[in-house]
């Protein structure tokens, strides 16, 4: 089980790796956002409320990548512009999340941040996964990396996400907070980088 000294290691490990990733990210991720600005027609960065630890809401950081039309769940490909789907295929529309690791919203590694009617409604041993910051990568978001085409492939993506996926999540989640160690995360971020 993941203790409070362990939540002090993987900040102090979120900050050092985050001031030593700046130098490296600013200029490809100003560039992003410019060209964001230009495919959309809107502001580059897009930021959209989230459930944090302990459920405390935050304000999450992308690189925008969809047209402003509708969208739903299921078809987001779709509704991406061509320079935003080349973006999310390599998750570099979450690069400005950079900004939240340092700013102590987020870690690197954790259960990704999602909007409210998730995380913060779920209920008993199932809010472990509230006792930590969400995380820019984690074991379910490396399993469920292509999610976006598995929900293109239902015919109702918005339950299939909620009963399958989701509860599927929380229980990735949860294993990996009650078997957390600084090697689970170093391996999860090489993961997320070579997969």
């Amino acid at each position: 089980m993941i203790t409070e000294t362990d939540k002090k290691v993987k900040r102090i490990f979120d900050l050092i790796l985050a001031i030593l990733l700046i130098p490296i990210i600013i200029i490809p991720l100003f560039i992003f956002v410019i060209i964001a600005s230009v495919d959309t027609k809107e502001y580059g960065i897009f930021s959209q409320y989230r459930v944090g630890q302990y459920g405390k809401l935050f304000n999450i950081f992308k690189i925008r990548t969809l047209k402003n039309e509708p969208h739903r769940l299921g078809s987001l490909d779709k509704s991406a512009t061509s320079f935003g789907k080349f973006l999310r295929r390599y998750k570099l529309d979450e690069l400005p999340q950079l900004f939240n690791v340092i700013k102590g919203d987020m870690s690197f590694v954790g259960p990704r941040p999602d909007i409210e009617g998730f995380a913060d409604v779920l209920e008993g041993e199932d809010r472990i996964i509230l006792e930590i910051k969400p995380g820019v990568t984690g074991p379910a978001t490396i399993k469920y990396k292509n999610e976006e085409v598995l929900l293109s492939q239902q015919v109702d993506p918005e339950n299939y996400n909620r009963t399958i996926i989701w509860k599927d999540k929380v229980e990735i989640n949860k294993m990996y907070i009650k078997n957390w160690s600084f090697y689970l995360d170093l391996k999860y971020i090489i993961q997320s980088i070579t997969n």
